[in-house]
């Protein structure tokens, strides 16, 4: 029955996804796109690699903070082995287990470790993302000219702020009531949560380099952040089509050209997948915790 259940979420995202994909090429100009890629200066997308990785070396830390707060003690090095096999799940075997799936059912087995500890931690990590996410959207949105009709700037700023002040003190209101056993490493794991996302700011700075894009870059980055939200929804295969679409729908309020836009997102895209293919090269012995 699990069997059927998976293929049939599977098939539901491969929809999905040809779907997103489909309104996304057919809202953009495929010729101007073409273009751009051709064009593209290929050696900016070295450091844009190198940063994506760090990114990823960023939030593996920052689950392994979560991971010490439940006596759970995995060297970084087999950590970040076992972040790069869930990275792998995540993005080439969506309909089965999922990364964090894996990962729980694996440690869970090793070092017996209650399995809603470790799910509480998986969920903290994923939450621990979204809110440094969200605090840059609100400094980035200050930063940004965005062409809103039904609100006026002075109202907009001012929410704003507010969301920048409330933002890590709602976070930790949060943790505190639900996830009390974490709460220790609250400043430290989200210091790493700045890191990987500031990281992954700066690699899509080099991706628009590679582009030719050096106008409006703030805004790219803006637009890029809230496709990182929408991609995070297990809707579509790695998250393919609905970034595209955000950028695509996005692009008349923060003046941006839709079609470097998509382009910018399918090289992220492209990144994404190469780092998670490492994820099936990695062996991952539990049993070597050095």
């Amino acid at each position: 029955m699990d069997q059927y259940k998976n293929q049939l979420k599977t098939l539901l995202k491969l929809i999905l996804t040809g779907l997103a994909l489909y309104l996304v090429f057919r809202k953009i100009d495929t010729g101007k796109l073409l273009g751009i890629i051709q064009t593209l200066q290929w050696p900016w997308l070295i450091p844009a690699t190198c940063l994506f990785v760090l990114s990823k070396v960023a939030t593996a830390v920052r689950l392994n903070q979560y991971f010490k707060n439940i006596d759970l003690y995995l060297s970084e090095k087999l950590n970040f082995r076992l972040y790069l096999v869930g990275m792998f799940y995540n993005l080439f075997l969506p309909g089965g287990i999922g990364g964090d799936g894996y990962k729980v059912y694996l440690l869970n087995k090793q070092f017996k470790t209650p399995v809603k500890k470790l799910l509480q931690a998986a969920l903290l990590d994923r939450l621990g993302g979204l809110v440094a996410i969200v605090f840059l959207l609100f400094g980035l949105f200050l930063m940004v000219d965005v062409e809103l009709d039904f609100l006026e700037s002075s109202i907009w700023n001012a929410l704003m702020i507010g969301g920048l002040i409330l933002t890590i003190p709602a976070f930790w209101l949060v943790q505190k009531l639900l996830f009390k056993d974490f709460l220790p490493s609250f400043w430290s794991a989200n210091a790493w949560s700045f890191a990987g996302q500031i990281a992954q700011l700066i690699c899509a700075w080099f991706i628009l380099m590679a582009l030719g894009i050096d106008e409006k870059t703030l805004a790219y980055q803006l637009v890029f952040l809230l496709s990182s939200i929408v991609a995070v929804l297990p809707l579509t295969i790695g998250g393919v089509g609905a970034r595209e679409l955000v950028f695509v729908y996005a692009h008349q309020y923060a003046g941006i050209e839709e079609a470097a836009a998509v382009a910018f997102s399918l090289i992220f895209f492209l990144i994404t997948a190469g780092v998670s293919l490492m994820g099936a090269f990695v062996k991952v012995d539990l049993g070597e915790n050095s």
